[in-house]
């Protein structure tokens, strides 16, 4: 059984500063969803299905107090899989206390914190860790313990990062789609002793000048992306057992708004015990506004990603080109539509996503994403997720 994700004393310390002040605003909010994936091709695993339906629920409780300057908030989730046990969990987004000073803020508890700012893949978004259970596009991210002290100067916003507990990484189950059935989640290896224990830290230094921003970060601690070793099981079966190495990592965000184009930029260099390595994702999107004499904004988006360690990388991204469009309707329905093709240099596989999204009256969302995989390369990453071409339909009701 995995270890939770609570600190006691850090919770009790959340818990008791709120209950000893009177909240002066209260708010409910959320959604509850359905969801459906089908798949085109028979599975690669015969443990897993063609298709899969599940239920979640997201509800957000918001607090705050002292004229807006503390406030409190609190989001679980839980999702329940007609197939996958490991996609049937229970977990915390936020659970936090915010204050808010003159010119700092500190941030206590279990939060999201996002970093970057290219379209396909995020290279310097390292405090949360990947939710891949929820969908493996790895934008979905669980939440993090942490202790964040923000300064606000005229040189720019400078953020600290104590993080006392490390989330492992999560993987579909042997029924779950698409997946890798192999990963063993229940004996994860550490290089540090501590294991989840391990205490990481982060600095981050971001500003705007003018059109351009821009931002230079530290993080120190475990990895967020592990590896996959092959081991072998206590049924001498074999598996892959992820492993969490220490790293330094130093991270650069790069963003210029010029006219109509967005030229973006994301730079980092990975110090650890076996190869350090730079890696980069960078490109432009430029937009057409009011396309055809109406509301609807065009954009069009070419990025590349490069990792020093090219095929030896565990990463997707190690030679690739990322061609997409983005559809906004700019209605009152907020219909959106995204398209987007990869293509590896090295393996000559190729990656297609769509994603289309609409809202129907005040309270429902309907979304369509379509993934589709082709790879021949048994080196290739991509290779295990060959028949796992889907269709995902989600119906959203927001209160």
């Amino acid at each position: 059984m995995k270890k939770s994700i609570f600190h006691p004393t850090m919770f009790c310390l959340l818990v008791g500063h709120f209950f000893s002040v009177q909240a002066n605003e209260f708010e409910v909010r959320g959604n509850i969803e359905l969801q459906g994936r089908f798949f085109y091709e028979d599975a690669l695993y015969n443990s897993q299905h063609d298709n899969q339906i599940s239920l979640a629920a997201v509800p957000e409780f918001y607090w705050s107090w002292n004229d807006g300057n503390d406030s409190f908030e609190f989001v679980p989730s839980a999702r329940v899989d007609q197939h996958d046990s490991e996609r049937t969990h229970v977990d915390i987004r936020e659970l936090s206390w915010v204050h808010v000073g003159d010119d700092w803020e500190t941030r206590v508890g279990i939060r999201r914190d996002f970093w970057g700012v290219t379209e396909f893949q995020h290279l310097v978004d390292i405090i949360n860790q990947s939710d891949s259970v929820e969908d493996v596009d790895n934008e979905d991210k669980l939440g993090q313990p942490m202790i964040n002290v923000s300064l606000v100067k005229e040189w720019g916003i400078v953020d600290f990062y104590i993080l006392p507990y490390f989330r492992e990484r999560t993987f579909a189950g042997a029924e779950g789609r698409p997946g890798i059935p192999l990963v063993n989640t229940d004996n994860p290896l550490y290089e540090s002793s501590k294991e989840q224990e391990h205490i990481d830290w982060a600095v981050r230094w971001f500003h705007s000048i003018d059109d351009f921003d821009v931002a230079l970060s530290w993080f120190d601690g475990t990895s967020r992306a592990p590896d996959l070793i092959p081991t072998i099981s206590s049924q001498d079966s074999f598996q892959l057992s992820p492993y969490y190495k220490q790293i330094s990592q130093l991270g650069i965000e790069l963003q210029a708004n010029l006219e109509d184009a967005m030229w973006k930029l994301e730079v980092i260099h990975n110090d650890n015990s076996d190869k350090d390595y730079w890696a980069l994702q960078g490109g432009i999107e430029y937009s057409q506004y009011g396309i055809l004499d109406s509301n609807a904004d065009l954009g069009w988006i070419v990025e590349y990603a490069w990792d020093e360690r090219g095929k030896e990388s565990f990463s997707n991204f190690q030679n690739d080109l990322f061609l997409g469009t983005r559809l906004a309707i700019n209605d009152v329905d907020s219909s959106e539509l995204l398209f987007g093709f990869g293509y590896d240099l090295d393996f000559d596989s190729t990656s297609v996503l769509l994603e289309a999204s609409r809202r129907f009256g005040e309270n429902i969302k309907v979304a369509i994403d379509a993934r589709f995989f082709e790879s021949d390369e048994q080196q290739d990453p991509l290779y295990l997720f060959r028949r796992d071409d889907h269709i995902q339909l989600t119906a959203q009701y927001y209160y």
